[in-house]
């Protein structure tokens, strides 16, 4: 029997999971400070330590150490190929953190690196259509000499020339399917597995986290990746193991709040494409200026921004917590003005995932959700009550201009196993349907 310790190595903590890849038993948990100062195996040797007692027989890992993965996106239209390496960006477990469109100019260039990616995704043009920008945009990037690697994704026809014009002056290129093939149809897998690839052999070692190999050899990818890949795993469920159903996911974090979703789509959803970039139903939205110590009183600001209302009372917390970032509730009044914070992140997060992506497009359908999982520390470390609370607005925000799931159940996700799901979705598929469909804790009974 396979004992698999799970590992996220998160920006402050770093949490893990032992789980019994046999049949999906949780059988211990433990975490501790991520140690970036010294070196991030350390806080993995200290869980190990807190695990002495366990067997384990193999450890995998996701990371957001460091920063986790920055993304620059470089395409031809904005509302079409950067908006689709965008969403591919997203949904591969990247911030992204700059987007640039149409023929690189030595401004836009200065403006990309100014940004510090770690990796860029160059798209343009669907197969066999125009080829002259992402040729050019290869060029300028070769001349760049910037130092982060390429992960080329566009026009088919061009991608050799393209791929020629990077390799030629000495930048590292990886080359993919083009993430949008034919208007309409978006294709985000190869470029995702392109930039997990990247992320594990270039990025993670060249951050400086750890010495040696070992580390790198950890970890399968950035941590986001791993969540929507168990968010999957729970959705679709695995080899006797039924799904969930469609998924609504929304974890609320120190700097950001993050959405994902696994949707079925049925009837006109799932017909036509009404977008010039098909929506990915198996997708993640990360809110970076929603976050519940760094991004506190952005928070806040959204809210006002969405006309909801803010007390001053709980103004003045989100203002005395960003500037304490490392600080815990611990009296009765603090618990309840951190849940409200978190339900105002909550609101405003899932009010931006389930809007339409423009003006002309229809509404994430999430109105059959079946399913809604909470989860980040806010959440794990509050009562029932505090938690529906929390969550309320994924089955009440009515008035926030998205299709609002009409009778679903609401989950924490508690003891933190949707990354351990992703990380043994393709290893183990069975545990993981096992652990993930196990591990949450029903709250909707405290909702009404």
């Amino acid at each position: 029997m396979s004992r698999v310790l799970c590992v996220d190595f998160g920006s402050t903590f770093t949490k893990a999971v032992l789980v019994d890849a046999a049949d999906g038993t949780l059988v211990a948990s433990a975490s501790h400070r991520t140690t970036i100062e010294t070196d991030v195996l350390d806080g993995l040797d200290a869980i190990r330590a807190q695990l002495a007692g366990e067997r384990v027989d193999d450890v995998v890992a996701c990371s957001s150490a460091g920063g986790g993965l920055r993304l620059a996106v470089v395409g031809y239209e904005r509302v079409v190929t950067a908006e689709a390496g965008h969403r591919v960006g997203l949904s591969a477990g990247a911030k992204v953190v700059h987007v640039a469109a149409g023929e690189l100019s030595r401004d836009d260039v200065e403006q990309l690196r100014a940004s510090r990616p770690d990796v860029v995704l160059l798209v343009g043009g669907t197969d066999h259509g125009n080829a002259d920008v992402l040729c050019h945009n290869a060029r300028r990037l070769g001349i760049a000499r910037l130092a982060a690697p390429v992960v080329l994704a566009g026009n088919a026809a061009a991608a050799d020339d393209a791929a020629h014009e990077l390799r030629s002056r000495g930048r590292r290129v990886t080359v993919a399917a083009n993430v949008l093939p034919r208007i309409g149809v978006l294709d985000p897998e190869p470029a995702r597995r392109a930039i997990r690839e990247v992320f594990i052999h270039h990025v993670i070692g060249g951050k400086g986290l750890s010495k040696g190999p070992r580390f790198a050899s950890l970890v399968q990818g950035a941590t986001p990746d791993a969540v929507l890949a168990g968010v999957g795993v729970l959705a679709d469920g695995g080899p006797g193991v039924p799904g969930a159903g469609d998924v609504l996911v929304v974890d609320v974090g120190g700097a950001t709040t993050d959405v994902y979703s696994a949707l079925t789509p049925e009837g006109e959803d799932a017909t036509l494409h009404k977008e010039v970039v098909a929506p990915l139903w198996h997708a993640r939205t990360v809110e970076g200026d929603l976050g519940m110590r760094w991004n506190a009183t952005n928070v806040v600001a959204a809210a006002l921004a969405e006309r909801l209302p803010v007390s001053d009372d709980l103004a003045g917390y989100a203002e005395r917590v960003h500037e304490d970032p490392a600080f815990v509730p611990e009296t009765a009044g603090d618990a309840d003005r951190d849940a409200a914070l978190a339900e105002l992140a909550v609101t405003v997060a899932l009010r931006r995932h389930g809007r339409p992506a423009n003006p002309s497009a229809a509404p994430r359908p999430l109105k059959d959700v079946d399913l809604v999982v909470g989860s980040g520390g806010v959440l794990r470390h509050q009562g029932d009550a505090a938690r529906a609370r929390v969550l309320r607005p994924a089955t009440s925000d009515f008035g926030g201009g998205w299709r609002v799931p009409e009778d679903a159940r609401l989950t924490v996700d508690d003891r933190y196993v949707l990354f351990a799901a992703g990380l043994l979705a393709t290893s183990a598929p069975t545990a993981a349907a096992r652990l993930v469909s196990a591990a949450l804790h029903d709250v909707t009974a405290a909702s009404r």
